[in-house]
Parts: structure tokens; sequence; C-alpha cells
């Protein structure tokens, strides 16, 4: 008879007589010292005591926080006469705790410290708040420099345990879009699985995919975290909560809404070092600058900067307000939401459950004797009239209006029923701002313009007042692979910009009822350049693509978007009539009337 000798069987058994021996170890070892017996391998640790000691000091001192309640700790230790265990443990009762030694095995000590590897950095310092400021997360901000590496690092959390994934996940997120400068992350559920976005330069790029079961996870940590309300699902909610990373605090505001296959979440990063940009960075030409300079200086009047949700408005009238401060200067705002806080200003929120809007809030800012007032934006009649009397009175005031560019924004108070008779009195500048991605310096490619593009880009040319670059048919385009610095071969993003003051010409075409063509063609002696001009400029300049300017100010149809003003013929100086020449056109025809 032949006898089979099986090892894996015998290591098993040999491995199991060890840890029972170890046990029996610590347990005699306690009764020794007068200290309880613990066996960690069958005891449930919890995360929040683990999370009181670093796992450095807690292998250092051989000892691991396995249970936290109120101000009572448990804790595992190998051995009393450490010295460092007992400083650690004196630490604690410095802080406050009160510290229950229990002897345990070197194996209990080990199942406790592979927790550290699934518990969540974070820790809630108060309501809405996550303190992300471990090292471990911290070094995620600085070392993560592409996509891949986001994917790679959620796919490894993924495949974790359950407990304590989610959060991690969300921190991952989170950090990772800090640390590529996202603005927003979208989390999208679908008919089989959830994608996840992130908003770069103002494009979004799916960043991995998550499936059902984890997003519904994920969803109640962020409802959480924000202070929205679990239960509901059916109705949208809106909450916010802040990352601290070191010593910069980083607002995000959460929004949820009722979809098809789920809540869809989005979550927009508003990072402090944004609107640090230097006026000098905004890509403002150097001719508008100057402009801009000049208006900043002036005691009252408005400066309205117009354009879509995401131009970059709030950057632009922010650096306004960091130029015009000064300690003789008291500047107030009223926002919807505030988004960044400035040291110095005085900013105040609306709040429409306590009737606070912008036209309440304007009003009673007005009686805070300010030199400054910055207004959200200029919604309806009564903030625009208290606006513009605001201005009229000896106040500089800032705000925005949702226009398609600048000439537009005197029509658009008339519409609002401002008395066409005092707006250019008021306003001393309308602004129309868009924002595109800047190429990558480092991996840009230089082609030859050809074609279309070439004319586009000659004729758009021609068109410029004084241009402040020769013109040349080399341009740049992106390198699609992109660089270990760029996204793509994107990196960051540059505002291109339009503007047209209140002087006499303007004043008397806006008697007349007036189109955005009109407007502009009564600008034209002014000098500036249009967004598409601008565009074209920095195309030539190697700052970003054609395929950028196209996107957002459609320079291939300038004729057809109210641009090109050369058939415009105003032919009375007072305005009783306005001719279109055009053998097509009835010269009858308000063009302003068609789009009412």
């Amino acid at each position: 008879m032949t006898i089979e000798f099986d090892e894996d069987k015998s290591q098993k058994k040999l491995a199991f007589l060890h840890r029972r021996e170890e046990e029996e170890l610590a347990n005699m070892l306690s009764q020794k010292y007068g200290i309880p017996y613990a066996d960690l391998t069958t005891i449930s640790i919890d995360a929040d005591g683990l999370k009181l000691m670093p796992e450095e000091t807690a292998r250092t001192a051989k000892m691991a926080i396995f249970q936290l309640t109120g101000k009572k700790l448990k804790i595992a230790i190998l051995s009393p006469n450490r010295d460092y265990t007992q400083s650690e443990l004196k630490k604690l009762e410095d802080r406050g705790y009160i510290v229950q030694p229990y002897m345990v095995s070197t194996q209990s000590l080990e199942r406790a410290w592979d927790r550290y590897k699934e518990i969540s950095f974070a820790t809630e310092t108060r309501a809405g708040s996550l303190d992300i400021s471990s090292e471990e997360i911290s070094d995620l901000v600085k070392n993560v420099h592409s996509l891949s590496d986001i994917r790679n690092l959620i796919q490894e959390i993924s495949q974790m345990k359950r407990s304590f994934r989610i959060s991690r996940i969300v921190e991952t997120i989170v950090a990772g879009a800090i640390a590529l400068d996202a603005s927003d992350i979208h989390v999208e559920p679908e008919a089989g699985d959830v994608g996840i976005r992130f908003r770069l330069d103002g494009v979004l790029v799916e960043i991995t995919r998550l499936d059902s079961e984890t997003y519904k996870l994920l969803q109640a940590r962020i409802k959480l975290l924000s202070g929205m309300k679990l239960n509901i699902k059916n109705a949208a909610q809106d909450g916010r909560f802040s990352v601290k990373i070191g010593d910069v605090e980083i607002e995000i505001r959460a929004s949820m809404l009722p979809g098809a296959y789920g809540e869809s979440i989005v979550m927009r990063l508003l990072n402090p070092s944004t609107i640090q940009i230097p006026f000098e960075a905004l890509g403002i030409p150097d001719k508008l600058r100057k402009i801009f300079i000049e208006e900043l200086q002036k005691p009252n009047g408005m400066i309205l900067n117009t354009g879509p949700t995401g131009s970059g408005k709030t950057t632009t009238l922010y650096s306004f307000m960091r130029m015009s401060q000064t300690p003789e200067v008291k500047i107030i705002t009223i926002e919807d939401p505030i988004e960044y806080h400035l040291a110095g200003v005085v900013q105040t929120q609306v709040d429409k459950e306590k009737n606070y809007d912008f036209a309440s809030g304007l009003k009673h800012s007005l009686r805070q004797d300010p030199d400054v007032i910055m207004v959200g934006e200029i919604r309806d009649l009564e903030t625009a009239e208290t606006a513009v009397h605001a201005a009229l009175t000896g106040h500089l005031v800032f705000s925005t209006l949702h226009t398609n560019n600048a000439a537009g924004t005197f029509p658009r108070l008339i519409d609002l029923g401002v008395n066409p008779r005092i707006i250019t009195s008021a306003i001393n500048i309308a602004i129309a701002q868009r924002l595109v991605r800047k190429l990558c310096p480092h991996c840009r490619k230089e082609v030859q313009a050809e074609g279309e593009i070439l004319d586009v880009l000659k004729n758009t040319y021609n068109s410029i007042p004084d241009p402040e670059i020769p013109f040349t048919e080399k341009m740049y385009i992106q390198n699609t692979d992109g660089c270990d610095k760029c996204h793509n071969g994107y990196k960051g993003r540059i505002g291109v910009f339009e503007a047209i003051r209140s002087d006499k010409a303007v004043e008397d075409v806006l008697q007349g009822n007036p189109s955005e063509i009109e407007i502009k063609k009564a600008a034209e002696a002014q000098g500036i350049m249009d967004m598409a001009q601008d565009g074209t400029i920095k195309i030539l300049q190697g700052m970003t693509t054609f395929e950028e300017v196209q996107r957002v100010v459609d320079i291939k149809n300038r004729s057809g978007r109210g641009y090109d003003t050369s058939d415009v013929n105003i032919v009375n100086p007072d305005f009783e009539s306005t001719k279109i020449e055009d053998e097509n056109t009835d010269p009858n025809f308000n063009f302003q009337d068609f789009v009412k």
C-alpha cells in the first residue's frame, strides 16, 4: 500500500498550528500583564478608529486602534513594554481619548494594518466638507499627469472589497479632476452602465465606465457629502461640499437631475486658482486691453460682459474687480451663487426663498455706500433699471448679459424695457467673449493653410483695422496624440474678445430701434476687432487652431452671423429710417422686429 503525502494539506495544517500557538502566546501574555486579550481575526475592525493613527505610526508602534465608541478607544498592542507604544498611547490620552489596550498576536496586527489599504482617506470635518489631506491623496493630485493614470487608478479601486471602495472611488475621481484641471465631473447613467466624464478645457472627455451597482453607491455617497436627501430620486437637487488639499479649499457644487436610467450627476469644481489668472493672461488684444484699463479708471458707468454659460465672463469680471480694488475703494457683489471668495470684497448671494434677488440685492447694496458693484447677471427690467440708475449716480457697475455678441447688448436692454435714450449714458463699454483651447506649445504641428481655410483667414484678416501682426499662410494644428504636458494637443484656454464703447454714433443709432448689424456698423469707426477677427489673429500667432475658433465663433460664415457690416448703409443721421441695400431685401424690413 502506497501512502501519498499531501504537501499542501500539511502546509495548511502547520500554518494553522502556528497561528494557534501565536494566539495562545498572546493570551498567556495578556494574563501576565493584566491586559485583556483580543483575536482580531474574528473581530470587526472599525475604520473610523483606524484612521485616528497613520499607518506608518501604527506599524512602528506595533499597535492598531480597532474600535472607536465616542471617546473610548480599543487598541491592539503587541507588547506594553515598548517605549514607542507607551508614547503613542499617552498622545491619544492627551487628545482626550479613553484608551483600553488589548494584547494581540502579530497576525492580528497584520490583519488590522491590511485594512489601511481599504479605508477612505477622507474625513468629514464638518457638514458638507471632505478634507482630503492625507499624503496618499495629496500625492495623487501631484503625481497624476494623464487620463490613463486616472483610469488605471479607478480600475484598481473597483477591484477592491466593497467596504470603503465607494469612498475611495469618489476621492480618486475628485482628486483626479483637480490634478487635471477639470472644471466639471459628469456621472451619466445609461441603459447598461454609467459613464464618467471630465470637462477638460471646455470639452467633455470620457474617463471610465462603472457598473450600475457601483453607480448607486456612488450616487448615495455624493448625496451624503452634498447635503442632499437620499430618498428623493424623482426631483432635481443641488448641494455642495468642499475638498481641502493642503491649504487650498476647493468648493464643489453638485447637481442631481432625474433621467430615464437614473439621476445624472454633475459636480462643478470651483478652484480658487482659476480666478488668479493675471489680467494680461486673459488673451485680451493689446488695443482692447488699453481700452479696458481706461474704462476701469472711470468713477462711474457700466461695464457689461456677454456670452453663454462657460465663456469665462466671471473670470474676466473678477479680474476687473481685482484691478479696481484698492484700500480706498469699496466693492460689493451680488452673485448667484458666490463662486469664488475675494478678500476685501463684500460678497452677497441671492436667496429666492427669502425674496433676495439681484434687484433687491442691488438696491440694498446702494445703501452701503459702494464705489464698485458687481451684479452677477441682469435678467429683468427691475435689475436693469436699478443698475443703470447706479451707473448714472456715481457708481462703477460690472454685470453680465446673455447675448451672442457685444452689439446685442443694446437691443437686449431695450427689449427688457430700458429707455434707449439713457443706455449709452450709463454703459461705458459692452464686451463679448468666448473661450478657445490653447495649443500645446510642446507638441503643436506647423502646417500650410490652404483651400477654404486660407481664403477665410485672408478675408477675415483683411477686414481687421490695423492688424497687430503680418499675415502668414503658416498655421498650427494639434498633435492628436498629445504629449506628457497636454490633453490631446491642447492645454488650457484663452479668450477671444470683442467690445463696443458708447459714443455719439452708437447713441444716435439707438434711437431708431436698431438691429445688431446696424449697431456694429455704427461702432466700426472705433477700430476694435470682433471675436472672429481676434480669433484669426490668435490662429496666425499659433495660440489655437482654426477648428477651435470655428467651434465658438463660426468664422466660415462670418457674414451670416451679423459680423459683416459691409452691406449696411445708415443713410439718415437722425435715424428716421434705416436702409439695407440688397436687391432681394424689403426696404421696410426690420431685423429686430423679425427676431422678436
